[in-house]
């Protein structure tokens, strides 16, 4: 027989970015708050996902940048990749970050239980611990944060052996020969600057006919420039129809058109995408409505049943750490009675942190004009910037998409050197409704690579000083 607690007024399932971050702000507002967490608290984008990755693709950056240091006038001889020593370096800052994360917990009064949530009623939790004991959350409310985990491709089994997903490349202890990323969003192409600047043979494979579809075609174009030119056979329009492991490797078959050929590799790594994580929760049980994409919520996240919300990858959109916490901090709020704002999804930031870094928030140029906007477009390319020259990475360019008569920005898409922390500019002018003719003659330090946004929306009213 679980034992029952005392009850609390939320009780979060799932402890990554959407619910450590909800239950901070839970008990910020004064609710007695407990997460229940099958591995670790911080989730797959802290232990799996977000920052290990990121670790690996500042030591790609740093190796890359060495390698070219004699331009520099910095002779570095004898380079090379201690792939053991990154992996050490890895686990140690996924640590720091995760007992930041168990801290936190602490400082905020939040009661952590280690095990599987599943729901037993709309305000009971059934708790199975890690230790082989149970217990029973009574609770006023619940948010769902259970996340998401790899998709595969149809009748291709993961088994992180020679198939792998983004986990099981993390955990390789050496780097790959050659290696076939199936699939070239964020995850695919961050695994391709990763591979190929460690020294791998990589092939990046993709079914839509560009890199990245999620992105703004002119930023795609760059970075399937840039992988090419580090190494990289990119094969887009070309569907994978078989992944057979065969001892020390795996051979694929592919599709391209009506040609089909065959790769073969030492290892594959899947990476088209994620799925909701829904199995084992007890949404049966309860009556909690899951549609395609996820569990089902209307703008406050609140499901079917009142007194559940869900936030995170389980419900679907855009799957990124960020976002989560940004739905899980309103699902929260809604909960304790407050009225906060509606999360506009034009203005979700979007960051891929390959080689170089891709940053974007709000429309496309093709979906601003498939809208009906009337659009001016401004761009401006790192190979005039002087901080770029300086540093030596004059890839990419920024580019702004407007509305002509109003000026109001639709989109801002950045490609190049650290664009992913040039991005706030542009996300904080669209939530401000600043027009580019405010960007533009906002002043901006010089040389800084930010002159590149002032320079993009000059570029959209066909005033551009230096382009």
């Amino acid at each position: 027989m679980a034992q029952a607690r005392e009850p609390y007024d939320l009780v979060v399932i799932g402890g990554g970015p959407a619910g450590y971050v909800g239950a901070i702000r839970a008990a910020q507002l004064g609710l007695r708050t407990a997460v229940v967490e099958r591995n670790k608290v911080g989730g797959t984008c802290l232990h799996d996902g977000c920052i290990p990755t990121k670790v690996l693709l500042h030591t790609a950056e740093l190796l890359e940048d060495l390698r070219a240091a004699g331009d520099m006038g910095v002779q570095a001889t004898e380079i090379r990749l201690d792939f053991p020593q990154v992996g050490r370096r890895m686990d140690r800052v996924v640590t720091t970050n995760f007992r930041g994360v168990e801290f936190l917990m602490r400082k905020h009064g939040v009661a952590v239980f280690p095990g599987d949530g599943r729901l037993l009623t709309p305000t009971r939790v059934h708790v199975a611990a890690t230790d082989g004991s149970e217990v029973d959350l009574e609770t006023r409310s619940i948010l769902l944060a259970t996340g998401s985990r790899p998709r595969s491709l149809p009748g291709v089994a993961i088994d992180n052996a020679r198939v792998l997903d983004s986990t099981g490349a993390l955990r390789l202890s050496a780097v790959p020969r050659t290696i076939a990323i199936l699939g070239a969003g964020a995850v695919g192409v961050e695994f391709a600057s990763i591979f190929a600047a460690f020294g791998a043979t990589v092939t990046l494979v993709e079914m839509m006919p560009a890199i990245l579809p999620l992105e703004d075609e002119d930023v795609a174009a760059v970075i399937a420039k840039a992988l090419r030119q580090r190494g990289v056979t990119v094969r887009t329009g070309t569907a994978v129809s078989a992944v057979a492991s065969s001892g020390d490797g795996v051979r694929i078959t592919m599709l391209e058109g009506e040609s089909e050929d065959t790769l073969d590799a030492e290892y594959a790594l899947v990476a088209v995408g994620r799925a909701p994580l829904t199995d084992g929760l007890g949404l049966e049980t309860v009556g909690v409505e899951v549609g395609r994409g996820g569990i089902l919520v209307n703008d406050r996240f609140q499901t079917s049943v009142p007194s559940i919300s869900a936030a995170g990858d389980v419900i679907g959109g855009l799957l990124l750490a960020h976002v989560a916490s940004a739905e899980a901090v309103a699902a929260v709020e809604a909960i304790a009675g407050q009225d906060p704002p509606r999360l506009d999804p034009t203005l979700m930031p979007r960051a891929t942190y390959s080689i170089p870094q891709a940053a974007s928030v709000g429309l496309t140029e093709k979906e601003a004009r498939q809208g009906g906007h009337d659009v001016t477009v401004g761009r401006f390319p790192f190979t005039a910037n002087a901080r770029a020259a300086i540093i030596g990475h004059r890839e990419g360019l920024v580019k702004i998409v407007a509305d002509r008569s109003l000026g109001e920005i639709l989109g801002v898409h950045l490609v190049g050197p650290q664009v992913t922390e040039l991005l706030p500019e542009g996300l904080l002018g669209k939530a401000l409704e600043a027009t580019v003719l405010e960007i533009g003659q906002a002043v901006h330090a010089h040389p800084t690579l930010s002159e590149a946004v002032k320079e993009a929306a000059l570029a959209a009213l066909g005033r551009a000083v230096h382009g």
